[in-house]
C-alpha cells in the first residue's frame, strides 16, 4: 500500500458527510420552518376585539388590522405595532365571555 493509498482511505466517506447533512437539516432547519409557521398562522388568527400582549409585556386590545401592522387600544390610548411583537393572545384566558361563565354555573 503507498502513502496515497492510505491517506486516501482515511478521507471523509461520502455516505458519511450526507449523514451529518441529513442530521443537521432534521435538528437544526424543519424545526425553525415549524416555528415559522406556527407563528405565522397564530398573527393570521388574530382578530379585532383579541386581548393580546406584546413580547415587551404591553397589554391590549386590538382594535384595528391592517397589512403591516395592528392598533392596539390599552388604557393610555393607542399604539401601532407590527403583528410579529404579539407574543400571546389572552382573550379566553383574562377575559372570559359572559356567555361560558353563565354555562358553567
Amino acid at each position: 500500500m503507498t502513502l496515497l493509498q492510505a491517506a486516501g482511505s482515511q478521507g471523509m466517506n461520502p455516505f458519511i458527510l450526507m449523514l451529518i447533512m441529513a442530521v443537521f437539516l432534521f435538528f437544526m432547519i424543519w424545526p425553525q420552518m415549524r416555528r415559522q409557521k406556527k407563528a405565522k398562522n397564530f398573527t393570521a388568527s388574530l382578530a379585532k376585539g383579541d386581548h393580546i400582549v406584546t413580547t415587551g409585556g404591553i397589554h391590549g386590545k386590538i382594535c384595528q388590522i391592517q397589512d403591516k401592522y395592528m392598533v392596539i387600544e390599552m388604557e393610555e390610548g393607542k399604539m401601532k405595532i407590527d403583528p410579529t411583537g404579539i407574543s400571546m393572545e389572552m382573550t379566553q384566558a383574562a377575559y372570559p365571555t359572559e356567555t361560558k361563565t353563565e354555562t358553567k354555573k
